[in-house]
């Protein structure tokens, strides 16, 4: 069956149950629409799949984990308002549904899975593997521990996993890409055209007078939305951050070098390497055997062998990656082409060979002091940073506004006359000096006269405060206003006008039987070749005249915007094709995507049915107490 699939599905705790297979499971719910069956239930739980419930404490434990997940990509608060305008609430309730179905259909089919062979599946787990490759006991508990499970919740949990996963293997089966589809992907990917064009420069338009009064109103009155002037708001902002008030000229060398011993390794260089080979023996007296016959002379694989011990390739590591640190420190000692005594380690006794030492590379302090006084002024100015914004919160809790807050801490407020929401003030200039300027103008755009907006936090620990003092409404222009902007855009239009139909003129004359060579020596340009020209990659030609070619038969010929404000008339003179070949790793890619693809419509057919034949039905009252939401807000 699906093997990639399967191999997808295996995970660590937090996305045990989401996997490949369970993730498309879910979105189709989503696409299926679970609001058409949020018609209410009873208050003990919030959703009844077929007879079985969906608790409120188990919708509440997951929404809490991947809203937890959600804040921790996003890097950032967010309230469960923002979360259910983003559909968390659905897709976690899609989820949940989806599970019910599925476990349903694993009782009407009688399915089960042993303790034994759950425990075997986990075991071959590549999350809980140890350095050697295998299952590690230690490992699997920590996980455990950290995440709150007890070995048999986890072991049960897994189960309904499984065994759901078999379903959904057994409904897609082994998917087997048609010939013809295959065919159409490499064609659209590998088919390359020869063209021979000619580029039409905006000034083969010719002289272009300046439109008279009327004409330009005329243009001005069809795109008055065009030359709409924005919202403008003037604001008073301030920032105090460790970067500003650090001063590195005041951290002594020793501090400096102090800070550099310390952390050299991690940020300055890379960290010593050994590719290392491994053999794990049962016991010493076994080790000690495998030991003396390597001395003599035997390869450490040989020896192995002998003893009915696998090498293990732990590949290129850092010390801190081979997680038993007396292994690490053997391997760690050896030189390259050393072979390690018997080492008793946490699995077994190892014996460990070096194929290859890569020593520690450093960067010298003195390349790197100034960035190293930069980082220790930084971190001391942060305690400074706090104090003032203890200073400027106690002025501006007395009701003080930010312009007298600043001043009362020795520091001035800055007031900006007009900003829109993308940063630029009325010429059209960028606002320089924006603290956080993404965060700051996001927040002012949220914000309002005269509202006490909260801090922002800088990434260095600092602080911006601002204030709204007023806004310019949005509002339409008149041409004497933009005169200027609309003449040049008048301008651009006509150059483009003038060069489509000379363009369209030139096309027809090359399709009459005259070359590409004769009607550009005719403007005084000259003709060139591409030869690579293909839908995917190609860098030579640009992206407009691409598809303006793969739009046209082999022998005709067309144009197509280029660069700027000139204009391409071409002829395509040829097309190849390759023949396909379906083992390239391109095309197995292809194939694998193809595949994935195929498998999720069928899951997604056979959920869709499951769904409609269990009847679910939601508790919406349930749904918004779980979630934080009023009654009000949900009306």
């Amino acid at each position: 069956m699906l093997d990639g699939m399967r191999k997808m599905s295996q995970s660590l705790v937090g996305r045990i149950i989401m996997g490949l297979v369970m993730g498309f499971i879910s979105l189709s719910f989503a696409v299926w629409g679970v609001g058409n069956i949020f018609v209410g239930y009873g208050a003990g739980s919030i959703a009844d799949v077929g007879g079985t419930d969906i608790s409120v404490e188990s919708f509440r434990q997951l929404y809490q984990t991947q809203l937890q997940t959600l804040q921790q990509r996003a890097r950032r608060s967010i309230t469960n308002d923002q979360a259910r305008a983003m559909g968390l609430d659905r897709q976690v309730l899609s989820q949940l549904v989806g599970d019910a179905v599925l476990d349903a259909r694993v009782k009407a089919l009688g399915l089960a899975m042993s303790n034994e062979d759950t425990v075997k599946r986990i075991q071959l787990d590549p999350n809980f593997a140890g350095p050697g490759g295998k299952f590690d006991a230690n490992k699997f508990a920590e996980i455990m521990r950290d995440n709150g499970l007890s070995e048999a919740g986890f072991r049960d949990m897994q189960r309904r996993v499984y065994l759901r996963q078999e379903i959904a293997l057994a409904v897609t089966g082994d998917a087997v890409v048609p010939q013809a589809s295959l065919e159409v992907i490499h064609r659209f990917r590998d088919e390359t055209r020869s063209i021979e064009y000619v580029e039409l420069p905006a000034a083969a338009a010719g002289d272009i007078p300046a439109p008279d009064d009327a004409a330009l109103q005329t243009y001005f009155d069809a795109r008055k939305q065009n030359f709409r002037a924005p919202q403008y708001r003037k604001v008073v902002t301030l920032a105090v951050t460790p970067t500003g008030l650090a001063d590195p000229k005041a951290v002594s060398d020793a501090a400096a070098q102090a800070l550099y011993e310390r952390v050299k390794g991690q940020k300055y260089g890379s960290p010593a390497k050994r590719q290392v080979e491994q053999a794990v023996f049962p016991d010493e007296a076994t080790a000690r055997q495998a030991s003396e016959r390597i001395k003599a002379g035997a390869s450490l694989a040989d020896a192995a062998k002998e003893y009915k011990a696998t090498v293990a390739d732990l590949g290129t590591v850092e010390k801190s990656d081979i997680f038993d640190k007396t292994i690490a420190d053997a391997v760690f000692a050896l030189p390259e082409g050393g072979t390690s005594e018997p080492i008793k380690g946490q699995f077994g006794y190892a014996i460990s060979r070096v194929v290859k030492a890569t020593p520690e590379a450093v960067k010298p302090f003195a390349d790197v002091a100034n960035e190293l006084k930069t980082d220790i002024a930084v971190e001391r100015a942060k305690k400074k940073a706090g104090e003032i914004r203890d200073k400027i919160e106690d002025e501006r809790t007395s009701g003080k506004p930010l312009v007298d807050a600043a001043s009362a801490a020795g520091l001035t407020a800055v007031t900006i006359d007009a900003i829109d929401q993308s940063g630029r003030d009325k010429t059209g200039a960028e606002v320089a000096g924006l603290v956080e300027r993404d965060a700051l103008l996001k927040a002012i755009y949220a914000s309002d006269i005269g509202v006490d907006n909260e801090t922002l936090n800088t990434k260095d620990g600092g602080y911006v405060w601002f204030e709204v003092a007023g806004i310019e409404p949005a509002r339409d222009q008149t041409l004497a206003e933009v005169k200027d902007k609309v003449s040049a855009a008048w301008r651009e239009d006509e150059i483009a006008r003038r060069l489509a139909d000379k363009a369209a003129d030139l096309v027809k004359k090359v399709n009459a039987g005259e070359s590409v060579e004769t009607v550009a020596k005719e403007l005084g340009l000259a003709a060139k070749n591409a030869a690579d020209v293909r839908r995917v990659g190609t860098t030579s030609v640009p992206q407009s005249l691409i598809i303006a070619v793969f739009n046209q038969p082999v022998g005709k010929a067309g144009s197509a915007a280029g660069d700027g404000q000139s204009r391409i008339v071409f002829k395509i003179l040829d097309s190849v094709t390759p023949e396909l070949d379906a083992s390239s790793d391109v095309m197995k890619s292809v194939q694998a995507q193809l595949k994935q693809s195929y498998a999720e419509d069928l899951l997604s057919e056979y959920l869709d049915k499951l769904q409609t034949d269990a009847k679910v039905t939601i508790n919406q009252a349930a749904l918004r107490a779980a979630t934080g939401a009023g009654d009000a807000g949900d009306q």
